[in-house]
């Protein structure tokens, strides 16, 4: 028995029922089946602070569409969910919450603290998981794993002992990052670059015993407190003479050699810079070279230090304007330049972020770079689009060693102990129980955790269970494909991979398709400070899930920015709206067919059936290639245009006449073509699918876990193809004809078929029946020659036909000449206007050249408007 339709689609109920039908049968649920090809994806995971945006919805969607399609394809198919803990993000969330009740995470103590933050987890953790099953996403929600969760810990431990133990992990001091205000090191992948006014300082410093100065400028005055030389281009020829001398510092009165170095550009300003070896990482480098004292002025929150003399204890900036001052006092200062400079700042709190001498952990990445190379370059690794490998190469290629310690307590701690007598460093997984230098058994943990990268790079093998060797590791690693987003690709992927070459001699996965970034309708980045931003769960209780998911997808290609329009909204919730009605229709004509003779399957059923046919096979071809904005575009296209506005309009009389011998070939097209297009829309908009699926069908159990459709030869009708393409061709004439006339859909007229071709003439009798209907048709006429036309018919040619309709039945003639003689008078009238005030003197001499041309503009439209009515006055009155 046929089910109804509601009369309405109303997707806030449909929605939350069949998800909880689909949780409640687990059919998201993986176990492993070694007689199907995995496929999996470890969902890139979210921070346990977040709420869901926009970059969520799309990046999750995609996922979605790819795991529902590879379930439907038959594969055994993982999406593994995840959270990650965020180290910096939850311990200033946990430190804002403290501060309101007036404690700092030194009046509680490390352990009191981390009891805080398991709490904070507890609470907010996995939110966004949460919203992202109001998506529709189809993760194994039984198997949410968490970066610091039991398994994942384990894993984090044991790559760190054994990347030390083989020497790639060591501790020394080097510039990093570092933030004053959260008082820890921070990864490039947490400076933010923005742009802020500030003053290019240009000083003199005297060349000791000549009388000479050397002009430099800086943009932080402050650190000049710790100078080690000043620098020139060996080549040169302005400063060839100072090279080996020295300057005296000014304000400090300390000697610093005058260097040669090619890192400085001799074109660039005086040609002449400072060297601060502790707080520039490009006079790092010169000093390594020079072998250059590092003297660090500024202590860990951003004031002075011992070694800046008298303005120790003072504010970074506080310094600068003193220095400045005495710089100025003392003549030493040339001039200041006003500029507007991009400024490094923690991506989290805002703070301009200093580069700092510290005594940090690091990963050697010389050794694990070239693997994650050479996986690209031999085509193992394959990143879609494949622009951005030129990206991770020349990012590979320039790997500095890896900063992973931070100074924080929410995270992983790094698992070195220092024995408390001789200094002895121990590495372990757990506690050690004596020294192995001394002999000694008292140990202090290093307080320090590891950078929250460090573990999001074993996701793809911790998850399944590494370093365990469980069944779910050997069957569904390596992964299939990551997706992400372009901003993230260096910071996660490039560790993912060079993580999992080294641990499990495999690539993590073997497909990255990194999409573009939602921008909102004018281009720009979607911020609290513009205020800009987009709630998806809102957008979802309005459009319903399907319509955000289809929007975000339509026109996505791999790689490329979109920009977020809701009249887009509008166009899928239509969309989504025109599919239900359709559906509707065709649920209502089947409900009484009753029918089970023989099928005659006509031009236009074949013509469907094989356009669908070959939709399938269009739309995976797309989808194993990423292009997913593609195939949607051509489901879309599909459903709208052929299967709603063509073939339904084209059965209509066949389904109207029960005694029509095709009647059940149109009914059981309707359905098995929807059926179809049904299965190749699912991944994209999985509740509406399969709320008309389960109406329309009772063969298969749920549509998440029907068969996807596959071209199949039999189907494949190339000659009916072309034949309703000619009846669409001879539809879309007609129809443009009448247009240009005014004529109303209502008022019927014959038309006339003529052509010399005979297969043409049969294709046209063939159609008669629908033909007759989309063509406004009182009655059809297929012929070889004109006999019966009248001389006034229209016409229009189309391959290999002409089709006449007759003037007057299209229009009533006295009616039209009424019209068209008011039309007359009308364009007149405006001809005159303009002729009038083209030729106004105080009206020329006076307007813009724009606003005369306008005008000149129009007077020509005019007039070639009244010749096509005079035209036709002409041809009416013969």
């Amino acid at each position: 028995m046929i089910k109804e339709l509601e009369k309405v689609y109303d997707p806030s109920v449909v929605e939350e029922r069949l998800y909880s039908t689909w949780l409640d049968r687990k059919y998201f649920h993986t176990e492993v089946d070694k007689t199907k090809k995995p496929y999996t994806i470890v969902m890139p995971p979210p921070n346990i602070t977040g709420q869901l945006h926009m970059g969520h919805a799309l990046d999750n969607t995609i996922q979605d569409i790819l795991i529902r399609w590879k379930r439907m394809s038959g594969y055994n198919a993982l999406w593994v969910p995840g959270i990650d803990h965020a180290s910096i993000s939850t311990e200033l969330k946990v430190v804002q919450k403290m501060a309101e009740d007036g404690l700092k995470k030194e009046d509680v103590g490390r352990e009191g603290f981390l009891k805080r933050a398991w709490e904070w987890k507890e609470e907010y953790g996995g939110i966004i998981l949460k919203q992202l099953r109001k998506m529709g996403s189809s993760c194994d929600w039984d198997r949410v794993r968490f970066t610091m969760d039991e398994g994942c810990s384990d894993a984090v431990l044991e790559v760190f002992t054994r990347l030390y133990d083989e020497g790639l992990i060591y501790r020394g001091e080097k510039l990093v990052n570092w933030c004053p205000k959260c008082m820890t090191t921070i990864s490039d992948a947490e400076v933010n670059h923005v742009d802020k006014q500030g003053g290019f300082w240009h000083i003199k410093y005297p060349v000791k015993d000549s009388g000479e100065f050397l002009q430099l400028a800086t943009t932080r005055p402050e650190t000049m407190l710790g100078d080690t030389a000043v620098a020139v281009h060996p080549e040169d020829e302005r400063y060839q003479k100072f090279i080996g001398k020295t300057c005296v510092l000014p304000l400090v009165g300390r000697e610093i050699p005058i260097i040669a170095d090619k890192y400085v550009e001799k074109d660039f300003g005086t040609g002449v810079v400072k060297i601060t070896p502790a707080h520039d990482p490009n006079d790092f480098e010169v000093g390594i070279r020079h072998n250059l004292e590092r003297i660090n002025v500024m202590n860990d929150d951003g004031t002075m230090n011992e070694n800046a003399g008298k303005y120790k204890g003072l504010d970074r900036y506080e310094a600068r304007k003193l220095i400045v001052k005495e710089l100025e006092e003392e003549g030493l200062l040339v001039k200041v330049e006003d500029i507007n400079h991009a400024v490094g700042v923690h991506e989290r709190c805002n703070t301009v972020v200093e580069p700092l001498i510290k005594l940090q952990w690091f990963v050697k990445m010389e050794e694990l770079a070239k693997p994650a190379i050479d996986v690209y370059k031999n085509g193992e690794l394959n990143i879609i689009p494949d622009r951005f490998g030129k990206i991770y190469l020349h990012w590979l290629e320039n790997i500095k060693d890896w900063c992973i310690s931070r100074q924080l307590w929410w995270g992983h701690r790094i698992p070195a102990y220092y024995c408390q007598k001789c200094g002895h460093i121990e590495v372990s997984k757990t506690a050690p129980q004596k020294c192995g230098k001394c002999g000694e058994s008292e140990f202090k943990q290093d307080e320090d955790t590891l950078d929250t990268w460090f573990s999001s790079a074993l996701w793809p093998f911790s998850t399944l269970g590494w370093p365990e060797n469980t069944e779910e590791l050997k069957h569904f690693y390596p992964t299939s494909v990551l997706v992400t987003a372009y901003d993230i690709i260096f910071f996660w992927v490039i560790r993912m991979v060079f993580s999992g070459l080294k641990q499990m001699d495999e690539i993590p996965f073997k497909d990255v398709f990194i999409h573009g970034l939602i921008r909102d309708d004018q281009g720009r980045k979607f911020s609290k400070s513009l205020g800009n931003g987009i709630d998806p769960l809102e957008v979802i209780e309005k459009y319903g899930a399907d319509a955000l998911r289809l929007t975000l997808i339509t026109g996505n290609a791999p790689g490329n920015d979109m920009r977020f329009y809701w009249e887009r909204l509008d166009a899928s919730r239509n969309f989504a709206n025109k599919l239900w009605n359709a559906s509707r229709f065709v649920l209502m004509n089947l409900e009484d067919n009753k029918n089970d003779e023989l099928l005659f399957l006509t031009p236009a059923d074949k013509w469907i059936i094989s356009k669908v046919n070959t939709l399938a096979k269009e739309v995976t071809d797309n989808m194993s290639n990423y292009e997913l904005g593609l195939a949607v575009d051509k489901i879309h296209s599909f459903l709208w245009d052929e299967y709603c506005d063509w073939y339904i309009e084209m059965v209509k009389p066949r389904l109207y006449n029960k005694e029509d011998k095709t009647r059940n070939a149109a009914l059981w097209t309707l359905k098995e073509v929807l059926i179809n297009a049904l299965k190749l829309l699912h991944p994209y908009m999985p509740f509406i699918t399969e709320e008309i699926f389960m109406h329309v069908q009772s063969d298969e159990e749920s549509i998440m876990i029907s068969k996807w459709p596959e071209f199949r030869e039999e189907w494949n009708f190339k000659e009916s193809e072309a034949e309703i393409d000619l009846i669409k061709e001879a539809v879309r004439s007609i129809r443009n004809i009448r247009a240009e006339m005014n004529v109303v859909p209502a008022k019927k007229a014959k038309v006339f078929v003529v052509s010399n071709d005979e297969y043409v003439r049969d294709v046209f009798k063939r159609s008669e029946v629908f033909l007759r209907n989309l063509a406004y048709a009182s009655e059809l006429y297929v012929q070889d020659n004109k006999n019966g036309i009248d001389d006034d018919a229209v016409s229009c040619v189309i391959q290999n036909a002409v089709i006449y309709m007759p003037f007057a039945e299209l229009v009533d003639i006295s009616k039209e000449i009424e019209r068209l003689t008011k039309e007359k008078e009308k364009m007149l009238k405006e001809i005159d206007r303009v002729d009038k005030k083209l030729s106004n003197q105080g009206f020329v001499s006076k307007a813009p050249q724009s606003v005369i041309d306008e005008e000149k503009a129009k007077g020509e439209k005019y007039k070639s408007m009244l010749l096509q009515i005079e035209d036709r006055l002409s041809q009416m009155s013969k």
